[in-house]
């Protein structure tokens, strides 16, 4: 099941993708579940099943797409999570996930334009897994974490290596506004079996410059709600970003810069594919 966050006619909601177009569950659910992140906090998966078969209410092409869950508590993001890219970042190996923190302001849903601020040109792309929370949960085990999982999507953590670098601690640098793609819906985790292999591809106008299986992760998905939840509730419609393998841009030689024109796809196998637009902010 494809669940997606979109707005129509400036008004705000939620519904299932389904091949002939999207059911409006926002319209169906609102005083129950306002929205997705509340769906899925009350366990309304279920309810969602039943109207699978009811005639679409639009059609793709009439909706603004918005980030899957727009007002996730916490959006928790993984660095150098592919052995690939730690090695073409020149870091060393470390024993725990290094991990910091999204708001929800930095990021722009499917086919809108990642922002490029007029404080740096140093713009660059990173594709990765995202991972919805849909149990709450407090020191989950690896062997209970899938349990806890809602499902996946499409993620660009689009980072201003200059602000990124200023310090040690990359929070400036990957939260600019409207910097992070996140999209188009998340897949049920019920569509996709625990360890099966996910291929993360992404194209700069259209071309590939990043592709890793979850195989090659460092850290499995289960390790990290694991090690996340240690320190932290997780929530419902919490999103954690799992890390991007090699080719980035800023480690090209020479570096590859996101321009405006530039058009951006973050895909995932059996989940779909995020495009973004760069524009200048």
């Amino acid at each position: 099941m494809k669940l997606a966050t979109f707005s129509i006619n400036d008004i705000v909601s939620y519904g299932a993708v389904v091949p002939t177009g999207i059911i409006d569950l926002g319209r169906r659910y609102h005083k129950r579940h306002p929205d997705l992140k509340a769906l899925l906090a009350g366990r309304g998966l279920d309810d969602v099943r039943l109207h699978l078969d009811d005639s679409p209410d639009y059609q793709v092409s009439d909706v603004t797409w918005l980030p899957v869950i727009p007002n996730p508590e916490k959006i928790v993001c993984v660095g150098l999570n592919y052995e690939d890219h730690r090695v073409e970042a020149g870091l060393s190996a470390t024993d725990n996930p290094a991990l910091f923190l999204r708001t929800a302001e930095s990021q722009v849903g499917h086919n809108g334009a990642i922002l490029r601020p007029c404080e740096s040109d140093t713009l660059d792309y990173e594709a990765e897994i995202a991972v919805i929370i849909g149990k709450q949960g407090r020191r989950i085990s690896q062997a209970a974490a899938w349990r806890h999982i809602a499902g996946y999507s499409c993620y660009n953590d689009g980072s201003v290596r200059e602000w990124q670098r200023h310090t040690l601690q990359y929070t400036a640098g990957k939260n600019f506004a409207s910097t992070g793609g996140f999209g188009p819906w998340m897949v049920t985790a019920d569509e996709i079996p625990p360890n099966e292999p996910l291929t993360l591809t992404c194209r700069l106008n259209g071309e590939v410059v990043q592709q890793a299986t979850t195989q090659q992760m460092i850290f499995s998905i289960p390790r990290l709600i694991t090690y996340i939840s240690t320190f932290t509730t997780l929530q419902p419609g919490d999103v954690i970003v799992t890390g991007t393998p090699a080719g980035v841009g800023s480690r090209r030689t020479p570096p590859i810069w996101l321009r405006p024109g530039d058009e951006v796809e973050v895909e995932i196998d059996q989940v779909g594919i995020l495009r973004n637009s760069v524009a200048d902010d």
